[in-house]
C-alpha cells in the first residue's frame, strides 16, 4: 500500500480503510468526533466507517450541509463538549472535511470562527489545532490535504481560514469510498481537481515542486474523469480521480486565481462549488490568454491537446461532454446578482495570483459571459 508523507501522512489505496481503528489507536485518540453528512450515511459508507474505527466508538455529527455552515459547527462544538471528544474524523467531500477543520480549530484555539478569517489577518495566528483525521469520499476538492477552510457565516457570507497547521494528522484515501459516487457528483467534484492543477500551474506564485504536481494532477484528470463519469465501478478510473483529487489538493500552496475567486461569493447563492468552477474556469482560460503562454503550453500538453488548441474552447467542450452545465443561467443566477459576486471576487485573496491582473470591471464582464455560456 503506497505511504505518501508529503503535508501529512497518506495513506492511499483501495481497502486502506480497515486500518482506520489501529490508525486512532496509534494517535492516542480516545474519543473523537466523526463528521459526515445524512447521504454518506444513507449509502453505507458511515456505518462501514464506524466498522473500521472498532473497537473505538466515536460521537457522530450527521448533518452537515452542502456548503459547511457556522450553524453546524456550533452544533458540532456542543457535541464536542458533550461527549468530551478529544479530535475529529472528518469523512466525505470537502464540506464535512471543512467542517472538521473548523471544530479543529476552534476546539484547539477558542474564540469565533471569524477571528481567522484570511482577509482580516486572522490566519496567521492559527498554530497547532485539534488532532484529525481525514478521510475524503468524493474525487475533487483535495481539502484532506488542503491549508484552507471555507465556511458560510451565520450571515450568509462566506470566510475563509487559510494555515497549513489545519492540515490533518492523517489521511486516509481509499477509492472504494467513491465507487458508488453518482456520475453528476463524480463530474462536478472532478472538474473541482482539474481545475486546481490548471490554477496553480498558472498562478503568479513561484514554487516548482507545487506545479509539477499540479500539473501532473491536470493529466490525471483530463485523462480519466470522463471514464469515471461514464463507468463508476472502474476502479483504475476511481484510483487515478482519487490520485488526481489528492494532487490537486497538494498543490493548493501555490495559490488559485479567478475562477475560484469569483466561485467563492457565487456559493453563498448556494451553489454547488465544483459545478460553478466549471462554468467558470473556461471564461478565466479566455481572460488569461496572453498572459500565462508557457503556463498553457505545458497544460496542452498534459491534456494531450493539440498545440494550437484554445484552451477555453476545449474546457467548455470537456466540462458540456460529462454533462455539467456551461452557464450561470442554468444554476438560476441572475443579471442583478452579478455585480455584487464581482465585487467580492476582486476582493477576494486569491484574485491577487491570478497571472492576469483583474479588478471589479473585469470580473462583472467575465460574469456577464459566463451567465449564458
Amino acid at each position: 500500500m503506497p505511504q505518501i508523507n508529503y503535508l501529512t501522512r497518506i495513506e492511499f489505496d483501495f481497502g486502506a480503510i480497515a486500518g482506520l481503528g489501529n490508525e486512532i489507536t496509534r494517535l492516542g485518540l480516545k474519543r473523537p468526533l466523526l463528521i459526515t453528512d445524512d447521504g454518506i450515511a444513507a449509502a453505507g459508507i458511515l456505518q462501514r466507517v464506524l466498522d473500521a474505527a472498532a473497537p473505538h466508538t466515536p460521537a457522530i455529527y450527521d448533518r452537515t450541509t452542502e456548503n459547511p455552515t457556522e450553524q453546524s459547527l456550533l452544533e458540532c462544538m456542543h457535541i464536542w463538549h458533550d461527549r468530551g471528544c478529544d479530535s475529529v474524523i472528518a469523512l466525505g467531500g470537502g464540506s464535512p472535511i471543512d467542517l472538521a477543520k473548523a471544530v479543529a480549530l476552534l476546539t484547539s484555539h477558542g474564540g469565533e470562527l471569524a477571528d481567522y478569517d484570511v482577509k482580516t489577518g486572522g490566519s496567521a495566528t492559527i498554530g497547532k489545532v485539534s488532532p484529525q483525521i481525514a478521510i475524503p469520499t468524493a474525487a475533487g476538492t483535495g481539502a484532506e490535504v488542503g491549508r484552507a477552510c471555507v465556511m458560510s457565516r451565520l450571515d450568509g457570507t462566506k470566510m475563509v481560514a487559510v494555515n497549513l497547521n489545519m492540515v490533518a494528522d492523517l489521511v486516509i484515501c481509499d477509492p472504494e469510498l467513491t465507487l458508488s459516487l453518482p456520475p453528476r457528483l463524480t463530474a462536478a467534484t472532478g472538474i473541482d481537481a482539474l481545475s486546481h492543477g490548471i490554477e496553480t500551474y498558472c498562478s503568479t506564485w513561484d514554487n516548482p515542486p507545487a506545479a509539477a504536481i499540479g500539473l501532473e494532477a491536470v493529466r490525471l484528470a483530463a485523462g480519466w474523469l470522463p471514464e469515471a463519469v461514464e463507468n463508476g465501478q472502474n476502479r483504475e478510473a476511481r484510483w487515478h480521480m482519487m490520485m488526481a483529487s489528492l494532487m490537486g489538493g497538494m498543490c493548493l500552496q501555490k495559490a488559485l486565481g479567478g475562477a475560484h475567486a469569483m466561485a467563492t461569493p457565487l456559493g453563498e447563492l448556494h451553489l454547488h462549488h465544483g459545478t460553478l468552477i466549471g462554468i467558470l474556469l473556461p471564461h478565466i482560460l479566455r481572460f488569461n490568454k496572453g498572459h500565462a503562454d508557457a503556463a498553457f503550453a505545458d497544460l496542452r500538453g498534459a491534456m494531450n491537446i493539440s498545440p494550437k488548441a484554445e484552451l477555453h474552447d476545449w474546457m467548455t467542450e470537456f466540462v458540456g461532454g460529462i454533462g455539467l452545465p456551461t452557464n450561470l443561467a442554468a444554476l438560476g443566477v441572475r443579471a442583478d446578482q452579478l455585480p455584487a459576486i464581482a465585487e467580492k471576487a476582486a476582493q477576494d485573496h486569491l484574485s491577487a495570483t491570478n497571472p492576469r491582473p483583474a479588478v471589479e470591471a473585469d470580473y462583472l464582464g467575465i460574469l456577464q459571459d459566463a451567465l449564458s455560456g
